[in-house]
């Protein structure tokens, strides 16, 4: 008789955070149908895009609360302070005592794994700890905070040891607190200390009105709310929502002061003032820690339509402060003795946003490998060296251009099996799409990334490069327009600009190519396929000397570029494509490029 073998029972290690309404039963005593309405809209709108965003899955709800898995601790934490700031923010205002206020407890445990539930001590003991926590808090376990400790600015309070309920030994518990002020009245269990302010938190604060005239405040504050809104885009940032924010109106306040009581990295202040036919839009980013002043801008233009200027100059900042906040943030990792997975994200897309040469994609992909060795479950990590495969697939670096392409769909892929609403990993998705023979899909692909975020003005350039694959590109220009109607001066203009310099070769506007070419290379010298393009429209126009001066130049910085490995770029078998291919061929022979 055979002896079946026993069923194998899944287990691993993971993040376990388990919370709770406090006071739910008398909630729901005083009165059911709006507690439980009230607590819906706040998993809706607090709760489940923290946990989502932060690499977590919810695995059950509990009638009172849920319980939530995720691959590492800090992220566990980093959602619970998330969304503890935006229950706090939602439920302002209402009566004390009908506020729902979560309880959180977080533990480090090897679980059972079912299909729609996990089992075991280590979720134990996270449900037990949230009777520790004061409603509103958080409360860890020592095996949690073994893992995050060095990995947050400021230390948690120490809470001895926990005798919890059906639990066979104590259990060490450290509490921390999203606002110090609002809990200062609480009990020991509440803690002392805040977490460290997260990546990219930053608060917006209600513009000031100086044009003199109390009718304008209606557009300050559109600016002031939808630029709130569209910074919340950004993958990975904290934003305080507006209603808090609005809170601050009027007063004069430290910056510092503000950054401390709302627990952000950044302030973002500004003004509009309206003279006659124009408007000017001044902006401040301000170190909420030091009070210093990081980065400004202006918007400066005649008057149209206040609703089209409105989405114009939020599209415009966005966009520009993406850029900054990233700079920023990898600066402050270089200075960090802690560099956690995150820390390293952002250096690699600063090592990314320097240039497209092959040196500056090495460092990044380095930065980005780290970043997952250390939290293998982030998702701007995956995003990045998909990025990197990408970009090396499709600038002349590599003869293996297709091996990077396949690696880069298929780590899009799995990014979107777990991000479905990831906007730049559409638009990511989309490029590679349009460098596979799927033109028409990539536009599909980026049209999705723009449903998400609507200032994506890459989106609207790689729309003009598929239609130059499609034999358009006559069409091309318009789309590229429309990315430097959304951001003038975007860290990757010099693409956008060299899509089309490629385009008007493909209809033989070769001078208008040479402007193109030119502006690419005024945006940044470090691109070597710009170099060969400008040589190309040089040459074409005949001038053989400017043409060969230019060819050098972008062999120093790619000395791997040849025509044969250009000719290999197969992207579209459209005829008219493939006759603006043989142009710039031409082009590149004249010049002098390396046949290969």
């Amino acid at each position: 008789m055979t002896q079946q073998r026993p069923v194998r029972i899944e287990r691993r290690l993971s993040a376990i955070l388990a919370a709770d309404v406090s006071g739910y039963s008398r909630l729901m005593h005083e009165d059911e149908e709006a507690t439980h309405a009230k607590l819906m809209t706040l998993l809706a709108s607090g709760v489940e895009a923290a946990i989502a965003e932060h690499g977590g899955r919810i695995v059950k709800n509990t009638g009172d609360g849920f319980l939530a898995e995720f691959p590492s601790a800090v992220e566990a934490i980093r959602a619970a302070m998330q969304f503890q700031a935006r229950v706090r923010e939602l439920t302002t205002g209402g009566p004390e005592d009908r506020r729902i206020a979560f309880r959180v407890g977080v533990n480090i445990g090897d679980v059972i794994v079912e299909p729609h539930d996990i089992f075991g001590d280590g979720v134990n003991i996270a449900a037990r700890l949230e009777s520790v926590a004061a409603p509103g808090g958080i409360c860890i376990s020592s095996a949690a905070y073994d893992q995050v400790q060095g990995k947050f600015r400021d230390r948690f309070t120490d809470l001895g040891e926990q005798n919890l309920k059906n639990i066979g030994r104590p259990v060490r518990a450290y509490a921390v607190v999203l606002d110090d002020s609002s809990r200062a009245t609480n009990s020991r269990r509440a803690g002392s200390i805040a977490l460290a302010p997260p990546h990219l938190s930053i608060v917006v604060l209600p513009f000031a009105n100086l044009s003199g005239d109390p009718q304008q405040d209606y557009f300050v504050d559109g600016v002031t709310e939808s630029l709130t809104t569209d910074l919340s885009r950004i993958s990975g940032s904290f934003v305080i929502g507006r209603h808090t924010a609005f809170t601050y109106k009027g007063k004069v306040i430290d910056l510092r002061q503000i950054g401390r009581e709302l627990n952000v990295r950044y302030v973002l202040e500004g003004s509009v003032q309206r003279s006659g036919k124009r408007l000017r839009v001044n902006v401040q980013l301000v170190d909420a820690e030091t009070g210093a002043h990081l980065w400004a801008d202006r918007f400066d233009k005649p008057i149209a339509d206040l609703f089209d200027m409105q989405d114009e100059i939020v599209s415009h900042l966005a966009n520009a402060l993406n850029a900054q906040l990233t700079e920023l943030e990898a600066q402050r990792s270089e200075r960090s003795t802690h560099r956690g997975s995150m820390d390293l994200c952002f250096q690699g897309k600063a090592s990314w946003n320097k240039g497209w040469t092959p040196e500056h994609m090495a460092q990044a992909r380095a930065f980005f490998e780290q970043a997952l060795c250390l939290d293998p479950g982030n998702i701007e990590a995956m995003v990045g060296i998909a990025v990197v495969d990408l970009v090396v697939g499709t600038s002349f670096f590599t003869d293996q251009r297709t091996a990077h392409l396949v690696m880069a769909e298929a780590a899009l892929g799995r990014v979107l099996s777990l991000a479905p609403n990831h906007a730049f990993a559409h638009l990511a998705f989309g490029g590679v799409l349009m460098c596979s023979f799927r033109a028409a899909q990539g536009v599909a692909e980026c049209e999705r990334a723009l449903a998400l975020d609507r200032n994506l003005a890459e989106a609207h350039a790689l729309i003009g490069w598929a239609k130059y694959f499609m034999g358009r590109g006559a069409e091309t220009e318009t789309h590229v327009s429309e990315a430097f109607r959304l951001s003038p001066r975007d860290i990757l203009s010099f693409q956008w600009s060299m899509m089309v310099g490629f385009a008007k070769l493909q209809v033989s506007e070769d001078a208008e190519a040479l402007g193109w070419f030119r502006r690419s290379i005024e945006a940044n010298r470090n691109h070597p396929t710009s170099h060969f393009g400008l040589a190309a429209a040089l040459a074409l126009l005949g001038k053989q000397k400017e043409a060969r001066a230019a060819v050098n130049v972008g062999l120093a910085l790619n000395p791997t570029f040849t025509i044969k490995r250009f000719k290999s770029f197969s992207v579209s078998d459209n005829p008219a494509f493939l006759a603006g291919a043989k142009r710039a061929v031409k082009g590149f022979h004249l010049a002098g490029v390396p046949e290969g």
